[in-house]
């Protein structure tokens, strides 16, 4: 008989993602007036922002700096006693701990740790519930968090980190996370290209791909998921007339099988929008689906060769990009 693939059901599901910018206002008009999340409050350093469909405070963290990239992750767990038994095995795990912190204005005290790579992660079970804030922003259905506006992506979907060791990164994110794989690229060297998590039943959460830009605890990209494929034409017309660098897309991945659209916001960090249609993992005992070298030569399920730039642009930037 197979066995389950998944240790843990400890983590509930990511739970944000705090992007730096060196253009503050600049960026947050990006991701308010022409992205369509919505701004549940700020503070000196940050703005809290959400999708219409985010139950929680905040999904995106912006905060103000000197660079760009991402400032750390942060996943909800599914109990305050799954908190305690990650928080022991991370603990245990050998990996760098940065220990409690207070929290910040959209969820309370949280554990810090760290990959091999730089990348901070938190965990966290209290958070803070979005209510609307004025009448316009009430959904007209008592079942959807929010109204809305511009590109309206519905919920933070994944992120994309970069790291020199996938193989690595992977160990670290099954031990400290209690993650699984559901896809995976194996290269002809016999080194990991790249590695899809899921810590719930989605397809994943995180994905990690191999860093070719020299760089260290950088981001590839953050994701929000729209409602339905339509949404993504929409939004690159009003990309368009907004002047966002659009980088590629509309097109398919075959892994994963997302139709996505990738766009830079004004300080350079690559987000995406995306609809990945019905797919969910159920199946308690999958086994990731491998995906070869010469597989992925051949490029996206269908649409454009990918772009260059998508296999070396990352935040923050490192010399050699320019």
């Amino acid at each position: 008989m197979s066995e389950p693939t998944n240790p843990s059901f400890d983590i509930a599901h990511l739970g944000h993602v705090e992007m730096f910018t060196d253009r503050f206002e600049d960026s947050l008009d990006f991701f308010t007036r022409v992205y369509g999340l919505k701004l549940s409050g700020k503070d000196e350093a940050s703005a809290y922002l959400r999708a219409w469909d985010d139950y929680e405070y905040c999904t995106l963290k912006l905060t103000r700096a000197t660079t760009t990239g991402v400032g750390h992750i942060g996943y909800r767990a599914a109990s305050p006693d799954a908190l305690q038994r990650r928080v022991a095995a991370i603990e245990a795990s050998g990996y760098a701990v940065h220990g409690w912190t207070d929290g910040d204005e959209s969820h309370g005290p949280a554990f810090r740790f760290e990959d091999p790579f730089g990348h901070i992660f938190e965990i966290y079970w209290e958070t803070r519930w979005y209510q609307p804030q004025q009448e316009a922003e009430r959904a007209a259905l008592k079942n959807t968090a929010s109204a809305f506006s511009g590109a309206a992506p519905r919920r933070l979907d994944h992120l994309n980190l970069l790291s020199s060791d996938v193989r690595e990164f992977r160990r670290f994110m099954e031990t400290c996370l209690g993650a699984r794989v559901t896809e995976m690229i194996q290269l002809d060297n016999g080194r990991l290209g790249g590695c899809w998590f899921t810590i719930n039943n989605k397809t994943y959460d995180l994905a990690c791909t191999e860093e070719h830009g020299g760089g260290n605890a950088r981001l590839h990209h953050v994701t929000y998921a729209t409602d339905q494929r339509e949404d993504i034409l929409r939004a690159a017309d009003i990309f368009l007339q907004n002047g966002v660098h659009i980088e590629t897309g509309p097109h398919k991945h075959a892994i994963q099988g997302t139709f996505f659209l990738y766009v830079w916001e004004p300080a350079g960090n690559r987000v995406e929008l995306a609809n990945a249609g019905a797919r969910l993992i159920l199946a308690p005992d999958w086994q990731p689906v491998v995906w070869t070298e010469t597989e992925r030569r051949k490029g996206q399920a269908w649409g454009l060769k990918t772009i260059e730039s998508f296999h070396t642009h990352g935040t923050p930037p490192v010399n050699k990009e320019h």
